[in-house]
């Protein structure tokens, strides 16, 4: 028996989780906010490191044997030939880089083409794009790039002492728009396509492999993103899939191969297991919910608008909210607008415009989850996570619109006890206690659980009810954006 620690440095605050080896329980936590603008686009790598250094105050490292550390992902620190940034990092939420990005996509010849050559199209979060607008708005800077890395990348090679080499892991690299979880290798001709010029780029380690030791015996284990994290956190195996309800949506499951997309609605992710997380991203979650609520004058916020939902009867009364309120990705319709379709007289009560909002979200969450489903990944139950996910109009409807069970997981930092998971993998194959191929079977996630029953019948007809609005508002949606 050990203890291991594990820390998340989100956009806004780190978390560190110190957990028994064993059983992954957590035995104490620290917690410091970054001391920077919340919002912010950019910031100094230095501010990660005073926050950590706070969050682990007062001993909370004691007697730790083995650290993992997650941090948000799509960061861009560009660093200059002594390894110092050459200006401050650049953040996941800049969107700057759109621009950039467009040009990307067309200059290599279309999304076709990049989500065959490493998984994904480029898009403004992406470390590509960000090279492609440092080279664009801020040539002097892009000049001096000697070596790029993501934040986590950074704070691994921070804690060893900067050493001369750097490393990264398989699921932080996938998000970059130049490494191919396909081919397990990197693509340096798309930096310089975006750059201008070759770089250097972290060593790729496997999920088990260590990055290095401290002068002080600590082991720090290879590292991950946030999401790969949170993901080994939960515990998600093949079977699970996990559907985050935020102002956009994601749908991502556990795959035993990347699964090429000539479309690029499914993004081709690594995880930390060493197995692949097919994602596919829709335009609009949450957003709908509070666009929905503010038209009908709901003064009470998401939990008000959930009871007015349940008011209403399955299938809205003929309403169907198609809720691409921003555009949508999934199915790609960049440039359209939502639809409430199917007025009536009898339907126009603000019940079941609420009910329409719900079910259109979960609908258009689902058509994200059969994209999936559709290349061949299996789908037993679903993790759903968010804020959104305690609603009890989202846990009645859920169940029946996915048509499989729910998982709705205790409120947990998924992706600290991620990264110490990880960390405590790496010390059991250091110390041959662990098979390289195997993680630690930690416990689960404390989580309710929901199951159709014998809803799935009506889940199936409000499933049928939006794709016939669908179909009719935008024909052939689907059929056109996944050629």
């Amino acid at each position: 028996m050990g203890i291991v620690a594990g820390l998340d440095s989100s956009s806004g605050f780190t978390h560190v989780v110190v957990c028994d080896t064993d059983t992954g329980a957590v035995l104490r936590e620290g917690y410091a906010p970054h001391p920077i603008e919340e919002r912010a686009t950019e910031a100094d790598p230095q501010a990660w490191l005073l926050s950590l250094g706070e969050a682990a105050a007062d001993g909370l490292l004691d007697d730790v044997a083995a650290i993992g550390v997650s941090a948000q992902q799509h960061g861009l620190v560009p660093l200059d030939g002594n390894g110092q940034p050459v200006r401050p990092a650049l953040l996941g939420n800049d969107k700057r880089a759109q621009v950039a990005a467009a040009d990307l996509v067309e200059g290599y010849g279309g999304r076709q083409a990049w989500a065959q050559a490493v998984g994904s199209v480029p898009t403004s979060p992406q470390p590509l794009a960000k090279l492609a607008w440092l080279a664009r708005h801020e040539p002097e800077n892009a000049a001096r790039v000697a070596a790029v890395m993501q934040p986590h990348d950074w704070l691994v090679w921070q804690l060893l002492g900067r050493p001369a080499r750097r490393t990264t892991d398989r699921g932080a690299a996938s998000g970059t728009g130049y490494w191919s979880a396909a081919t397990g290798s990197y693509r340096p001709d798309l930096v310089e396509l975006a750059l201008g010029h070759q770089v250097a780029l972290p060593e790729v380690l496997g999920p088990s492999e260590a990055a290095g030791t401290t002068p002080e015996g600590l082991l720090i284990s290879a590292g991950t993103g946030e999401t790969m994290a949170a993901a080994f956190g939960l515990g998600v195996a093949v079977g699970d899939a996990v559907v985050s309800l935020g102002a956009s949506g994601s749908v991502m499951a556990v795959h035993h191969e990347a699964l090429a997309d000539a479309s690029g609605t499914i993004t081709s992710f690594a995880d930390a297991t060493g197995m692949h997380l097919p994602v596919v991203h829709t335009s609009n979650a949450v957003r709908a919910l509070r666009g929905t609520a503010e038209m009908l004058g709901v003064e009470g916020g998401l939990e008000e608008l959930s009871a007015l939902a349940l008011k209403s009867t399955p299938g809205s009364s003929g309403l169907v909210l198609l809720p691409y309120l921003e555009g949508e990705r999934t199915p790609w319709l960049p440039h359209t607008a939502g639809t409430l379709f199917g007025l009536r007289r009898e339907s126009m009560k603000p019940e079941h415009v609420a009910r329409a909002s719900f079910e259109g979200m979960l609908c258009s969450l689902a058509d994200a989850l059969d994209v999936l489903r559709g290349r061949g990944v299996e789908v037993r139950r679903v993790f759903l996570l968010g804020a959104a996910a305690e609603l009890p109009a989202v846990q009645a409807m859920a169940p029946m619109v996915f048509g499989t069970q729910v998982v709705v997981p205790a409120p947990a930092q998924y992706a600290a006890l991620g990264a110490a998971r990880q960390a405590a993998w790496a010390l059991g194959v250091a110390q041959g206690t662990l098979s390289e191929h195997e993680p630690p079977a930690w416990r689960g996630a404390v989580a309710q659980v929901l199951e159709p029953g014998d809803e799935a019948a009506v889940g199936a007809a409000i499933r049928q009810q939006f794709k016939a609005a669908r179909d009719q508002v935008h024909p052939g949606a689907f059929e056109t954006g996944s050629e």
